[in-house]
């Protein structure tokens, strides 16, 4: 195969080389998910090591959860990679930008108004996508989902909530490509520098204003309420100099019974969320759905009572030893470190980026043979270059990540929360079904979280049996 590519011109052989890049990428995916689900598909009982932190009804319960994602990720991922190599090998890219031009022709838009004509090119783009994995989406949340016990939508709010994330996603990118690529075409030879800065801002902003103006869009925040918990919070970040400002809880259990915690804002003004899911005494979830229900509420959001995973969550001083460990990642700089690391990958694609956007058999090789659109040299380069330097990326990232968990656990262990931590995370893999079994190629490439028994036996906990 590799020396038939010689004897191709560089268009196709650019073509071709990331064709077989993106298939080796899958293959390989592919190989790791099959060690993976043999692991789930042979390990029905729970190992001697794990007898005193799961029972075999959860490890049950878990192993065939994680075997059912394990499919449908498989045919899912086919899906998707046929459906990539199809649209490049039928020119669905050229094909589009000359619907988007055309469409724009009918409304007296000339070729010159390349920026809306890319918008458009993006907002179809997007449209495609967003109904061609519809179906998918679905087939996750009321089957796979349903079925193990997590889902609360119902189909409208599922509907209602996939139609305002589009239009809210739309109304974010749109303006900020039009303006990355007005900065690109007036930016002379540096322009990569004030592209970079761009980006920069426009993620600082967005991470700024996202809990505050576009997460309320779609799930309800409220201040946690006045309390033992909301005191020891407020303690244990003034104990670190964490400069806390305000503590929210938001409405996960609308949409999954899946349970989680963060933190976010800028200099002295962070913010802490924890989802009502993550509660023990505050979910919904634990309580009687009659108490719950009113009489304004559908049929179908009544019935959704049967998926609740009774008493899920953790008590305060667990809750505690989790935001223990989020805010370890604060006081150890992780936070930072992260945003370093993807500004200087960030600088260093777009200077990459500045130096083959001339090169026209790239373009070309995407069949755009007379013109070269600014959005479609973005999407050639960022998406299909620099795809082994992204795979490459995103594994060392991975390892980093890894590393970071542990401190995070190491610095809430330091904090004396070590028992309730090690609890907390024994909980939080029962709700949501996480299976403690992992092939070790498997976790090292995907895993962000180190497994289960890895962070318990971090810890140094000692427990009775």
């Amino acid at each position: 195969m590799l020396p038939l590519l010689f004897e191709l011109s560089v268009e196709q052989q650019i073509f071709y080389s990331v064709l077989l890049f993106s298939w080796l990428v899958y293959v390989w995916e592919a190989y790791l998910a099959n060690r993976q689900r043999y692991i789930y598909r042979t390990t029905t009982h729970v190992p001697s090591e794990l007898e005193n932190i799961m029972d075999p009804e959860t490890f049950k319960k878990s192993r065939l959860y994680q075997l059912d994602k394990s499919t449908f990720s498989f045919w899912s991922g086919l899906y998707s990679e046929a459906e990539g190599t199809l649209i490049l090998v039928l020119g669905g890219i050229p094909f589009l930008w000359n619907v988007s031009a055309h469409i724009l022709d009918q409304a007296g838009f000339g070729p010159e108004y390349e920026i809306i004509q890319s918008l458009m090119f993006l907002l179809l783009a997007t449209l495609f996508s967003a109904l061609t994995g519809l179906p998918w989406s679905l087939y996750n949340t009321f089957v796979i989902e349903e079925r193990h016990g997590f889902n609360q939508q119902t189909l409208g709010f599922f509907f209602k909530d996939a139609v305002k994330k589009f239009l809210v996603t739309q109304c974010i990118l749109l303006p900020v490509t039009s303006l990355l690529l007005y900065i690109i075409k007036i930016g002379g030879d540096y322009f990569f520098i004030y592209a970079w800065l761009f980006t920069l801002i426009v993620s600082l902003v967005l991470v700024t204003i996202y809990a505050d103006y576009i997460a309320p869009l779609f799930d309800k925040f409220i201040p946690l309420p006045e309390g033992n918990l909301k005191e020891d919070i407020e303690s244990m970040a003034k104990s670190i100099n964490f400069p806390l400002t305000k503590v929210y809880v938001v409405e996960g259990s609308k949409r999954s019974s899946h349970s989680n915690a963060y933190f976010y804002g800028f200099f002295k003004n962070k913010r802490i969320v924890l989802f009502d899911t993550l509660l023990e005494d505050y979910s919904p979830l634990n309580k009687d759905p009659a108490e719950e229900t009113s009489e304004n509420e559908s049929a179908e959001s009544k019935s959704k009572a049967k998926n609740v995973h009774k008493k899920q969550g953790c008590n305060n001083q667990e809750v505690l030893a989790v935001l223990g460990h989020e805010l370890g990642h604060w006081k150890l700089g992780h936070t930072v470190k992260n945003i370093v690391i993807s500004q200087m990958n960030s600088f260093l694609c777009f200077f990459l980026f500045a130096v083959l956007i001339s090169r026209k058999e790239l373009f070309a090789a995407f069949g755009f043979h007379t013109t070269q659109p600014t959005l479609i040299g973005l999407m050639i380069i960022f998406q299909f270059i620099f795809s082994p330097y992204n795979e490459v990326l995103s594994f060392c990232l991975t390892v980093l990540s890894r590393r970071f968990e542990f401190q995070a656990d190491a610095f809430a262990r330091n904090l004396g929360k070590a028992n309730d931590l090690y609890d907390a995370l024994i909980k939080l893999n029962k709700d949501n079904l996480g299976f403690p079994v992992s092939d070790w190629l498997f976790s090292m490439w995907h895993y962000s979280h180190p497994p289960l028994l890895e962070r318990l036996q971090a810890l140094k906990v000692e427990k009775q049996d």
